[in-house]
């Protein structure tokens, strides 16, 4: 059976088609299942956290396509501004006429703006967070990742999307920017939260179901 990976961020699909594959889980895309993008979808990340707006759109995509049905969301958080951007991470500039990489920059540019106002040692500490969900007929699951590192003023490497050439991992020594992304998947937030959910998701015994017929003899 076809699992749906819900997301049209050509990014967290690189990074989780492989995570994925090593499983022997079949996945395709909204996409590949010819879901055509709708208005409605703006409205799934209407909640407060993570994990809420993780299970809105696993709910929504499953219900269009009738699929086992992995979503998430996920963004960055620093202290220093109380949380924020936080599940508004994507949206945080709030310029809706922007997307792919002109949106990340005017969000890069929003968040380094407002942390040159704060002051003090641990003005830049952020982490990562990612909710990863999962339904099905007759299952819903949710597992949390994080990542923590800090804000640095000019951007390092071209490789990630969204905030990453911004993100230092202090596990890693060096920004998500510049990180390959089998040495991202190790430590990063969706990494982390991927991880745990399909490890839940081992102890249901019809996972099988999810695999190759090959991977799962």
């Amino acid at each position: 059976m076809e699992v749906l990976i819900a997301t049209r961020s050509a990014g967290k699909l690189r990074e989780l088609r492989p995570l994925f594959a090593a499983r022997g889980i079949y996945a395709v895309d909204l996409a590949d299942t010819h879901v055509a993008e709708s208005p409605d979808e703006d409205d799934l990340e209407a909640f407060e956290t993570f994990e809420e707006n993780a299970l809105a759109k696993a709910r929504h995509f499953h219900r269009l396509t009738g699929r086992p049905t992995f979503a998430d969301d996920s963004g960055i958080a620093v202290a220093a501004l109380g949380g924020r951007p936080g599940v508004r991470s994507k949206r945080w500039s709030g310029r809706s006429d922007l997307t792919g990489q002109a949106l990340d920059d005017e969000n890069n540019r929003l968040l380094l703006e407002e942390l040159r106002a704060v002051h003090g040692s641990d003005a830049r500490r952020a982490s990562y967070v990612c909710a990863a969900a999962y339904v099905d007929r007759s299952h819903e699951f949710v597992r949390l990742g994080e990542v923590h590192g800090h804000v640095i003023e000019s951007p390092r490497g071209t490789a990630g999307f969204g905030y990453d050439p911004y993100f230092f991992a202090d596990e890693l020594g060096m920004t998500f920017g510049q990180a390959s992304r089998e040495a991202k998947e190790i430590v990063s937030h969706r990494g982390r939260a991927f991880r745990s959910l399909l490890a839940a998701l081992d102890d249901l015994q019809d996972l099988d179901d999810l695999r190759t017929p090959t991977e799962s003899r």
